[in-house]
């Protein structure tokens, strides 16, 4: 199941597709219980089961619920709108740490986003003056569905509600004025976050999906997930060994080779650019680059 958070008639929702592109909005049907959908992230399996009886049925019909308005009515939000973390990892692709000069490290290098750092789907993302040094950064994010503390390998994948798409576009002169990322990454709505969640039933195995990045049309990154050094299932053992992820929680899994730092001369998105990140069955992040 593929869903959405949007703005609809100055109305905040969260929804699905129906059949014939059209929004079902989930929001409207289940806002006392399930307000958000980071909530529905965290509901049990008996409110998710209600859920999908809604969305299967209309709660009676024999065919799927018929959409309350066109996609075209709505503007997407970011999927998680107030997630309690967003980790992101940092050289989690061979040939990306090989690019940058990184020896491959020995546990996930890890670092925070701010949830105003990132904007939604086709919203400008912010060029901020302090800085021309602005590369791009396409990743798959896993978004947590229940409470995992201390979970092993092997289950971690159960953890997982669904995957989305990341832009974690950096300020690379700023990430690099100390050993600390947080400045470079965390420059106000400089990253991009959705344009939906892809519940985690339709993507049993995330390694088999494919990464593009393109600016302006021209590819500049393309990978298969199955190159990370520390796949999905090691990152939430990892991190769920010293905090507690939460539903809703996102994490970032890392960028591919191809970054705008490792090329000659260096490549920089500029005001006036777009950047589209792509990953199978999820679908396409796009965000134009606007000066500020």
């Amino acid at each position: 199941m593929k869903f959405i958070s949007y703005r609809v008639v100055n109305r905040d929702s969260w929804g699905t597709y129906a059949a014939d592109g059209g929004v079902i909005d989930l929001g409207a049907e289940f806002g006392t219980s399930i307000p958000t959908l980071r909530d529905y992230m965290a509901a049990d399996d008996a409110a998710k089961a209600k859920v999908a009886e809604y969305i299967n049925t209309g709660f009676g019909g024999t065919v799927g619920k018929a959409a309350d308005f066109p996609a075209s009515d709505i503007t997407l939000l970011e999927p998680i709108r107030n997630p309690d973390k967003i980790i992101c990892v940092g050289w989690n692709y061979r040939e990306h740490a090989k690019e940058a000069g990184v020896d491959l490290p020995d546990h996930p290098t890890l670092f925070a986003r701010w949830p105003n750092s990132h904007v939604p789907h086709d919203h400008p993302i912010l060029l901020p003056q302090e800085s021309e040094k602005f590369d791009y950064e396409g990743e798959l994010a896993a978004i947590i569905g229940k409470t995992a503390r201390r979970v092993s390998e092997a289950d971690a994948l159960s953890y997982v509600g669904g995957y989305s798409i990341y832009n974690d576009a950096t300020l690379r002169d700023y990430q690099r004025h100390s050993s600390q990322y947080m400045p470079g990454k965390n420059f106000f709505q400089s990253g991009a976050f959705g344009p939906c969640i892809v519940s985690a039933d339709e993507i049993p195995e995330p390694a088999e999906l494919t990464l593009e990045t393109r600016l302006n049309g021209e590819v500049v990154q393309h990978t298969g997930i199955d190159d990370l050094i520390f796949s999905i299932p090691k990152l939430i053992a990892y991190i769920s060994s010293f905090t507690e992820l939460v539903p809703g929680d996102v994490i970032a899994t890392g960028t591919p080779s191809g970054a705008g730092l490792g090329r000659t001369p260096p490549l920089w998105m500029k005001d006036g650019d777009t950047i589209e990140v792509e990953v199978t069955k999820i679908g396409l992040l796009s965000n134009p680059i606007k000066a500020n």
